[in-house]
């Protein structure tokens, strides 16, 4: 016999609620991300070509941490980046590694812009927020980019990024798109690379055209320096230097673009364990930003930007806490051990927000070419059953991590796989 309570019933309709809530406000930036989305395709044609004497000088920061499998390769990318040689140097940060990383990027010293900074041994392996920090006062150039060691930006990214912040001085920096090169490697990574599609064409594009927000993605951005300069540089307790730095941007009075034009192709973690960890500091890093930030942001305007960025923050513990109870109900009610005494077509209204849910990232691959295949779009059917379902433990660990037992913030890198021809 099943069990029946008035708890149960107002558990059921919070949480329905509470995703429907989260859908509709998707569904919100799902339709202006598109928007942006034509729009940016259409002003990539009409757009003139800004000459090479108008383009800023740029310094480009990649900070390494043992990456001899990955760093020849990112500084070939650098290398055949379309910008005049002049106004670019490349800036390749050894922070404490242990293996061959300084000795490939010294290979590359017969190209006068790549630039070796070795940080001396009191000061390295803190973190990549740290590995900046010690490069900025070495940057000759009045734009900094930002590249992680397994990058590989098209010949033409920065080249965009960088006329962009010409043509709008308002902006404190410009952000590329990111994609995952070895995508089709691991049937993960073809998961992951959905996620960051969708990701970049609803949320990042869609929080661009109805509040003028983007989030820096920690990669495949430039930023004017004299901005980093003014707000202290980047936080060195962040493990995710990137939203935090984003944040105080914002409440500086700063904006970030998105510029879907410049693309840079990254690696994915390729195993669930480093996957689990990767997503574990980002949570913590948001995380450690909620904290620092929270009573700021309540004061901060415009009112808007600061209520997206308090909502993103906190919608892996409210959106996250509402599928996990809305999954126990689930089994309960199929094994006859509940029964919920709400009337309303609720499996109707289930299977429509499952069909919002797969339609948004089916049209969301719809914008990169060649990722609407047959073979995406069934992997982002039985998406939210697997992959998603992954980030319930993530975010309960970094949750036990940080408000249970405290655990100490410590950077630790996302372990690389040898790329090989890429």
């Amino acid at each position: 016999m099943s069990y029946s309570h008035w708890v149960i019933d107002a558990l059921f309709v919070g949480t329905v609620a509470l995703i429907w809530f989260m859908l509709g406000y998707q569904s919100i930036l799902f339709f202006l991300g598109h928007v942006y989305y034509r729009r940016t395709r259409k002003a990539s044609r009409d757009v003139p070509e800004i000459p090479d004497s108008e383009l800023p000088g740029l310094s480009v920061l990649v900070p390494c941490h043992n990456e001899g499998r990955v760093i020849a390769h990112t500084i070939r990318a650098l290398q055949g980046l379309e910008y005049p040689a002049d106004k670019i140097e490349f800036l390749l940060i050894n922070d404490g590694s242990t293996d061959n990383t300084a000795e490939v990027i010294r290979s590359f010293s017969a190209d006068h812009r790549v630039r070796l900074l070795d940080v001396p041994p009191p000061l390295s392996a803190r973190g990549k927020a740290s590995a900046l920090n010690f490069a900025l006062p070495y940057t000759r150039h009045p734009v900094l980019a930002v590249y992680d060691a397994d990058n590989l930006p098209e010949p033409g990214a920065l080249r965009v990024l960088a006329a962009h912040l010409v043509h709008h001085p308002e902006l404190a920096a410009a952000v590329g798109m990111y994609r995952a090169w070895n995508r089709r490697r691991a049937f993960l990574t073809r998961l992951v690379n959905i996620e960051g599609i969708g990701f970049q064409w609803i949320v990042q594009a869609g929080r661009w055209m109805l509040m003028r927000l983007t989030m820096l993605p920690g990669t495949n951005y430039v930023i004017r320096k004299a901005i980093i300069e003014r707000v202290g540089g980047w936080d060195e307790r962040a493990l995710t230097e990137d939203s935090e730095l984003t944040v105080r941007l914002y409440e500086a009075g700063y904006y970030v673009q998105l510029v879907p034009t410049s693309v840079s192709w990254e690696q994915e973690p390729e195993t669930l364990l480093n996957w689990f960890r990767q997503r574990r500091r980002w949570v913590r890093g948001f995380n450690y930003v909620m904290q620092k930030h929270a009573f700021k942001l309540l004061r901060a305007r415009p009112r808007r930007i600061a209520f997206e960025i308090l909502s993103s923050h906190l919608l892996y513990y409210f959106f996250f806490l509402a599928i996990v109870v809305s999954d126990i109900l689930f089994v309960l009610c199929l094994a006859h051990l509940i029964n919920i005494n709400v009337p309303g077509p609720y499996s109707l209204v289930w299977i429509l927000a499952y069909a919002t849910f797969v339609l948004q990232l089916v049209i969301a691959l719809s914008c990169e070419k060649g990722e609407d295949t047959a073979a995406n779009i069934l992997l982002t059917i039985v998406m939210y059953f697997t992959y998603c379902q992954l980030w319930i433990p993530v975010v309960a660990a970094a949750f036990y991590d940080d408000f249970i037992i405290r655990r100490e913030m410590k950077w630790a890198k996302t372990e690389r796989v040898q790329v090989g021809t890429a």
